[in-house]
């Protein structure tokens, strides 16, 4: 019995000893496919790191409390800082100015833009920095060159605008300078030379600030508030007109960042164009909407509507199709919803009115409000 015993004890230590060969093997396989994963994983995290180094654009990385975990040379030549460990919050404050364009910020003497993206596994968020600067001064040169190339191509029509009136205007004051007018003649002469000087001051004007472009402010503007001046300037107006009026503020509270004057210009341009192509009975709807970051103000007329062929000229400097306008301005008022980051569309069928939207981006301090909300 012991024999048989020592033979089983032997036979299972045999067995047992083969199975540990088997798994020493397999453990062997195992940590060599460890540590050649462990291998490309360290060739890849230095091949990630040289990119970081090397990428042009700056990159920073923040934990779950928005924390800086980390900043590639880049990011820290931009903020000529070390940020790692301070709260991105602090940062911005300390080296951010927000600016009109969403997702653009002044840095220094430089703008930058900033896009972010969310690490869902350890709930951070990488941040990708560019340095726009130059983008942003050719674009305003390029938006200058355009206005000065404009303004040359038009040099012929705008002779024709000047000399109109001018021409009116010495007319009647050379009726003035002869004897035996009547003084109510006289009156009239002087009434309408009058009026087509003034006429010639407002053709100026509108060159000038079309030329020069419109320099905006920093003027924080409720949107509601901007609708309500604009209705209350027109709506008389529109009254002696015979036209019906409503103005719609679903603007949410949404404030921008910029100049009062020349958005209440741009807008009540709009809406006297609107009136001007409405007959008598007809309906015009000034609304505000908001829309996430950007702001959306219609002027929607039920006029006659506007042509294919006028629709693809209608925002052309000194294209008209009054016998009266100086054709800029909605040239005007595009450029001015340009230099505040945002843009005008045209909606019109001939025979079903038009509707001209600007858009804006909401101020900057409206977004941070509702981001730390």
């Amino acid at each position: 019995m012991f024999n048989q015993v020592s033979a089983e004890l032997t036979q299972a230590y045999q067995a047992l000893q083969a199975r540990v060969t088997s798994l020493t093997e397999e453990l062997a396989i195992a940590n060599g496919e460890l540590r050649r994963q462990y291998q490309e994983k360290e060739a890849l995290s230095e091949r990630l790191s040289s990119l970081l180094d090397a990428l042009p654009a700056g990159v920073v990385l923040l934990d779950s409390g928005a924390i800086v975990a980390a900043v590639n040379p880049a990011a820290m030549a931009m903020f000529g800082t070390d940020m790692v460990g301070r709260h991105w919050g602090d940062v911005v404050r300390a080296f951010l100015e927000p600016t009109l364009t969403v997702g653009e910020w002044l840095l220094g003497q430089g703008r930058v833009s900033i896009a972010e993206s969310v690490l869902a596994s350890a709930g951070g968020k990488i941040l990708l920095i560019h340095d726009v600067t130059a983008a942003h001064r050719m674009k305003t040169e390029l938006e200058r060159n355009q206005r000065l190339a404009a303004m040359g191509e038009m040099a012929a029509s705008l002779a024709h605008q000047l000399r109109t009136p001018l021409a009116a205007a010495l007319l009647y004051t050379a009726n003035l300078g002869q004897s035996g007018v009547p003084d109510e003649a006289r009156a009239k002469f002087s009434e309408k030379a009058s009026g087509q000087l003034r006429r010639l001051e407002r053709l100026i004007q509108d060159v000038l600030l079309f030329a020069r472009g419109e320099s905006i402010g920093r003027d924080v503007i409720p949107a509601g508030d901007l609708l309500l001046e604009a209705a209350q300037t027109v709506e008389p107006l529109m009254r002696e007109h015979g036209l019906e009026f409503a103005a719609v503020d679903g603007c949410e509270g949404a404030k921008i960042i910029g100049s009062r004057k020349a958005l209440f210009g741009a807008l009540v341009n709009l809406l006297e164009n609107a009136m001007q192509a409405t007959p008598a009975g007809g309906k015009i709807c000034l609304s505000g909407k908001r829309r996430g970051d950007l702001l959306a103000i219609g002027v929607r007329d039920s006029g006659p509507g506007i042509s294919r062929e006028t629709q693809s000229r209608i925002f052309e400097p000194f294209f008209t199709t009054k016998g009266q306008g100086t054709g800029l301005g909605l040239a005007i008022a595009l450029g001015v919803a340009r230099a505040h980051g945002g843009g005008i569309e045209l909606f019109s069928e001939p025979g079903a009115g038009a509707e001209f939207v600007i858009t804006l981006p909401v101020g900057p301090v409206d977004r941070e409000m509702e981001s730390n909300g």
